[in-house]
């Protein structure tokens, strides 16, 4: 499995956890408690983001 796949992987891995945050959150009845899932599902998103860019290649410039 090559770094890209890998890459790939962990970032769907990290949206699916934040779809399942979400999801939580709007479960939720204490208002703080949704806060918290929602930010940390936020986090997960934006850890997949970078997890995507980086497994494509993206953080380096073309040569």
């Amino acid at each position: 499995m090559s770094a890209a796949d890998e890459s790939g992987g962990r970032a769907q891995e990290l949206r699916q956890m934040a779809r399942e945050m979400d999801q939580a959150a709007e479960r939720a009845a204490d208002p703080e408690q949704r806060k918290r899932l929602e930010d940390k599902a936020r986090r997960l998103r934006e850890q997949s983001e970078q997890a995507s860019s980086m497994g494509g290649g993206d953080i380096y410039p073309p040569q």
